[in-house]
C-alpha cells in the first residue's frame, strides 16, 4: 500500500474523531446548560457595566 493511501486514511480517521467529538461536545453542553445560559451575554453586561463614558 503506498504511503500516500495510508497518509490518506490517517487525514480520514483524524477527521471522522475531530467529528464525533465536535457533536458529543454540542450534546454534553446542549444537554447541561439551559437555551438561556447559552444565549446569554454576561460577558458584555459587566463591561457594560465598568465602562464610564465622558462627555
Amino acid at each position: 500500500m503506498p504511503m500516500w493511501t495510508l497518509i490518506e486514511y490517517a487525514a480520514w480517521a483524524v477527521s471522522a474523531i475531530l467529528g464525533l467529538n465536535m457533536l458529543w461536545d454540542w450534546y454534553r453542553t446542549d444537554t447541561t446548560y439551559s437555551e438561556e445560559v447559552l444565549t446569554s451575554s454576561r460577558e458584555g453586561e459587566i463591561e457594560a457595566m465598568t465602562e464610564q463614558h465622558r462627555m
